[in-house]
């Protein structure tokens, strides 16, 4: 069973329901539903994912949301080493080497994101779920 590290814009894909990349967010978070991959996500993805949608919805609400979406994933924290080793890294987006340091540390298979580029100094798979799915 793969164990996967979801990025943060195939989360929000999910639950703001971004049309445009909708249809493959939920073919992956099926796919944990139905136990055959391990998804896991970032404590910062959970805290960032929440204050995006507190922008269109009310904090209850996305908290609602959160709730549900928990079942279908792992939090994983962030920790002293996950940060030291993302500010020196050389990742141009610090956010994104949170993600990846999440990923080496927790001994994650992969990345799923729609943000391939931003991941070229990974050194485990980095794949859309599009190209997930299709594998």
């Amino acid at each position: 069973m793969d164990k996967i590290l979801v990025d943060t814009n195939i989360v929000l894909d999910l639950l703001a329901k971004r049309e445009e990349f909708l249809t493959e967010a939920q073919e992956i978070f099926t796919l944990s539903d139905k136990k055959k991959v391990k998804l896991h996500v970032s404590s910062l993805t959970f805290a960032n994912t929440h204050y995006i949608l507190s922008q269109s919805y009310k904090s209850d609400n996305s908290r609602k949301i959160l709730r549900k979406f928990k079942v279908l994933v792992e939090v994983l924290p962030m920790d002293d080493k996950i940060i030291d080793l993302s500010l020196a890294s050389d990742f141009k987006d610090f956010e994104d080497a949170i993600q990846y340091y999440t990923a080496i540390e927790n001994d994650l298979d992969l990345i799923l994101t729609r943000n391939l580029k931003d991941f070229k100094l990974s050194k485990i798979p980095v794949l859309t779920a599009k190209d997930y799915m299709q594998l």
